[in-house]
């Protein structure tokens, strides 16, 4: 029987690359696919060729999926499909549509967001996903819009709606010094992590320069340059808040 209905598979989209033995974004060996376009602009932000939605290049999900597909035999045992960016819920059909594929690959998929976008927005891409990386860079309201040059609301009110519909959640926090380190900023996050009920971890990511090179080749002015790496006592105990709150951090 034919329809009239579009498949997904020829939903277009664009994409900055791939990484196909990625292993810090979700459980397992994952093929991330890294979507071009984001709305924030953190000042860490380690792809910011990843910023302009115009960048990159146009491929249909279809595409997308064949390519995953070439690595299903590894990716089948414990890993999977992260989709990140940029900011794969700016183009929301274009991620469910990969999503949808991977399902039908057998393969478990990760969305890595900053919740950035309508709850309406996102809910198409949820349907399809299996975890959520969901990446809250403050809890200060105004520590939050220095790092990003947006607002927080949206991301807790994404936060908020996965716990609503149980949806399995890892929480990232990148502690950066002098930056989203002050102790009530990281004890407010915990207390709010603390409430929601589908949080299987908190990972406490540490600020790094890897990729301050992509800065300087897009002539842009990097900002945290003299900001240090923190320590790893420091990063023990910002995870030791967490797990003061009964909370896994790995």
């Amino acid at each position: 029987m034919s329809s009239t209905a579009p498949s997904t598979s020829a939903v277009k989209g664009r994409i900055h690359s791939y990484e196909t033995m990625g292993t810090v974004d979700g459980p397992g060996i994952r093929f991330v696919v890294f979507t071009q376009g984001c709305p924030l602009r953190c000042l860490y932000c380690h792809n910011p060729d990843c910023r302009d939605f115009w960048g990159g290049r146009e491929v249909t999900a279809g595409e997308v999926v064949a390519e995953i597909a070439k690595y299903r035999s590894y990716l089948a045992k414990g890993g999977g499909v992260t989709v990140s960016g940029g900011e794969p819920l700016m183009q929301p059909e274009f991620t469910a549509a990969i999503f949808q594929g991977c399902h039908g690959l057998g393969l478990h998929t990760a969305l890595d967001t900053s919740g950035y976008c309508p709850i309406g927005v996102a809910e198409p891409v949820l349907a399809h996903t299996d975890l959520v990386l969901l990446d809250i860079k403050s809890f200060d309201p105004e520590i939050y819009r220095r790092v990003t040059q947006v607002s927080l609301e949206p991301t807790l009110a994404l936060a908020r709606y996965l716990d609503q519909i149980r949806k399995p959640t890892w929480i990232r926090f990148v502690l950066v010094p002098g930056l989203t380190d002050p102790v009530p900023n990281i004890a407010g996050l915990a207390d709010f992590v603390a409430t929601l009920h589908n949080v299987e971890r908190v990972e406490v990511l540490p600020f790094h320069k890897m990729g301050e090179y992509k800065w300087e080749q897009l002539g842009l002015e990097y900002l945290l340059k003299d900001t240090p790496e923190p320590t790893p006592e420091q990063v023990e105990a910002t995870k030791a808040v967490f797990r003061s709150r009964g909370l896994f951090t790995p």
